[in-house]
């Protein structure tokens, strides 16, 4: 039935279950376990549950359900699992799928804890990492092996929005029977395109722009049926990282406004971006739609926006990006993106600190860098914030 819907119709509606009350806001199942009506049902449902059968919560759970079956209809795959955080979404992804012996490819320019997977648990249970310029296709064709399990990348990096040529790198994986794994965060729901570009496994911090406004934590793999309950599922659910009913509960209210809220968030952002592109005070202003971005063609075929981030490098380092951080009004100082209200962060000393200085000046993580995410507030009023604290510089 929603097949035919749009993707901003699928998530006000998709996946709503009922029940006999006739709630027109989705329940919340604040339990823990369900009850069988004898001994035989319970045998049963443990041997095998139907769709709308639950075992316990750390299995599944109605409202979580709900949530899984809206994120899949919305990303284009054919399911779902929830987790308690975008990097139980990550880590489990990868791990359920992974043992020693196997090999990844995975771009370098990471997050900070995705970086922590790869580079330390995945290689300390003998897992073979191999790490590329995931905007350079040639590199990936090198890298790729014929025993290579898994690709791994974010669709456009954390912090310096470089934009993978996502379609490309599938091919080059899927040549060699490899699962494309891609943490799509900056993409968004309301921008992704990642299914019907090649990628197998998607994963979200639903913490970002699924929620938007601050409040929980969860994430979301989406895949195949078979990936989804025959590897990701096992995992998780013997492991610990699935997604509390309340928290489900938020990340469907947040999913019913987010094609709205991204949408103007990713206006304020080019605007701004534009505004600032040039500014004596900036070495550089980074924003995938940008004419000056290197990957701006790819961007614009494979995501249906610019997104909500933009990148600024402030000329005098760490010293300059602490007075511009200082001075702000409006943007607030924190280390979350995809909110509602717009926030500043200095990657090279709290979400990507753990790394070298070395590895930071190979991805361009600059002591003058600060990553902002745009929210909600009028455009104009945000541009002159952050004029008068480059004024401050």
């Amino acid at each position: 039935m929603t097949k035919d819907w749009s993707p901003r119709t699928k998530s006000v509606h998709s996946g709503t279950r009922r029940s006999q009350y006739g709630e027109m806001s989705e329940a919340i199942f604040l339990t823990q376990g369900f009850v069988y009506d004898s001994a035989e049902q319970a045998e049963a449902r443990f041997i095998e549950s139907g769709p709308d059968e639950f075992i316990y919560a750390r299995y599944g759970n109605p409202t979580v359900r709900m949530f899984e079956d809206r994120i899949a209809a919305i990303e284009g795959t054919e399911d779902a699992f929830a987790t308690a955080s975008g990097m139980a979404a990550v880590s489990g992804a990868l791990t359920s799928m992974l043992k020693a012996g196997d090999h990844v490819v995975s771009a370098k320019a990471l997050f900070g804890s995705c970086l922590y997977i790869l580079e330390e648990i995945l290689t300390r249970f003998g897992v073979d990492v191999t790490f590329v310029d995931g905007t350079d296709l040639d590199a990936w064709k090198a890298a790729v092996r014929d025993d290579t399990k898994a690709v791994f990348l974010e669709s456009v990096s954390n912090p310096t929005l470089e934009v993978i040529d996502l379609k490309g790198v599938a091919e080059i994986a899927h040549a060699k029977g490899a699962t494309v794994v891609v943490d799509n965060v900056f993409a968004t729901p309301a921008f992704s395109k990642a299914a019907e570009l090649g990628a197998d496994v998607i994963v979200y911090s639903a913490t970002k722009h699924i929620d938007g406004q601050g409040r929980c934590l969860g994430g979301v793999i989406c895949g195949t049926k078979e990936f989804i309950r025959k590897t990701a599922e096992p995992y998780l659910k013997h492991t610990g990282g699935s997604l509390s009913p309340f928290n489900a509960w938020v990340m469907l209210k947040g999913l019913e406004t987010m094609h709205l809220r991204c949408a103007a968030q990713a206006e304020s952002a080019l605007f701004i971006a534009e505004a600032l592109e040039g500014h004596t005070k900036l070495d550089r202003t980074l924003y995938p739609y940008l004419d000056s971005h290197p990957q701006q063609a790819v961007a614009k075929e494979q995501m249906g926006a610019g997104g909500t981030v933009i990148s600024l490098d402030i000329k005098g380092g760490k010293d300059a990006a602490f007075r511009f951080l200082n001075a702000l009004d409006i943007v607030l100082i924190s280390n979350n993106l995809g909110d509602s209200k717009s926030i500043a962060t200095h990657p090279a000393t709290t979400t990507h600190q753990r790394l070298s200085v070395e590895q930071r000046a190979e991805l361009g993580i600059t002591d003058g860098l600060i990553r902002m995410s745009v929210g909600l507030e009028d455009k104009a009023d945000l541009l002159d914030d952050i004029r008068t604290a480059l004024d401050a510089v």
